[in-house]
């Protein structure tokens, strides 16, 4: 018997956010496999074992995951988001290009999801609409040198950035460290954007200024969009204001 991976992108949140395609995978898996918080927004379905695993776990959850979908198993592993944004898939195909031969005859398939930075720009309006770039804080995987030097080069080249995984306990100093660096390069002006737990029951969305954006605004559920220095805020009477970065440019950060 032939297994199967399929890693399953599952949405910002809530289940109106996943793609018919993405339920068909996690209906039809034997088996699935991830980070517990995200198995818990997947219904029970009779016959299906779960295999959660805590964070930081990512090669090692591909690994059984792999190993499993190798004995014949049909096997899913869920990502919150899109799997290929600083999620499982190249988890996955990492272990893969490290492990057994017989992984690499497997039938692996990406489902994508609707990662955060698109969610946030979606509530917020269209703070995406030109030329932008997407980054991660953290220092876990790469020096946090190599993380400066990004945002540096990120905003003197005029790209707004979404921030992935801002801040956490063991790097509470990281991002308002960042804002200074950034300060440098952009307009206080800027509108940066704190989207927490966009796609689910407890969303909040907060727009600031760069002079005025603080890591406290902030969380590991946060992802945040700093904008360009063309980036504009539409105010409307009675209604939420409306962000957007307009198609052209005129050129410069």
């Amino acid at each position: 018997m032939s297994g199967s991976m399929v890693v399953v992108g599952l949405g910002p949140g809530e289940a109106r956010f996943l793609t018919p395609e993405a339920a068909e995978a996690l209906e039809n898996a034997d088996a699935l496999y991830g980070y517990l918080p995200y198995l818990d927004r997947v219904p029970t379905r009779d016959g299906q074992t779960r295999h959660a695993s805590d964070n930081r776990e990512e090669l090692a959850r591909a690994g059984a995951a792999l190993a499993h979908a190798a004995d014949g198993a049909h096997v899913a592993m869920v990502s919150g988001g899109d799997p290929g944004v600083f999620a499982m898939a190249a988890a996955v195909i990492e272990a893969i290009e490290a492990g057994p031969d017989e992984w690499r005859t497997l039938d692996v398939k990406i489902v994508p999801g609707i990662t955060a930075m698109l969610a946030v720009a979606a509530k917020a309006g269209a703070p995406l609409g030109h030329d932008f770039c997407a980054i991660s804080l953290s220092d876990n995987l790469k020096p946090w040198e190599l993380v400066q030097r990004r945002l540096e080069l990120a905003a003197q080249a005029g790209f707004v950035i979404a921030l992935y995984n801002p801040v956490s306990k063991a790097r509470p100093w990281q991002l308002d460290k960042a804002f200074d660096l950034l300060r440098a390069a952009l307009p206080g002006t800027v509108p940066v954007l704190f989207g927490r737990a966009v796609g689910r029951v407890d969303e909040s969305l907060r727009v600031v200024p760069l002079s005025g954006a603080r890591a406290e605004f902030a969380d590991m559920a946060t992802c945040i969009i700093i904008g360009s220095a063309e980036t504009r805020i539409v105010e409307r009477v009675g209604l939420p204001s409306l962000v957007y970065t307009p198609r052209s440019s005129k050129g410069g950060a």
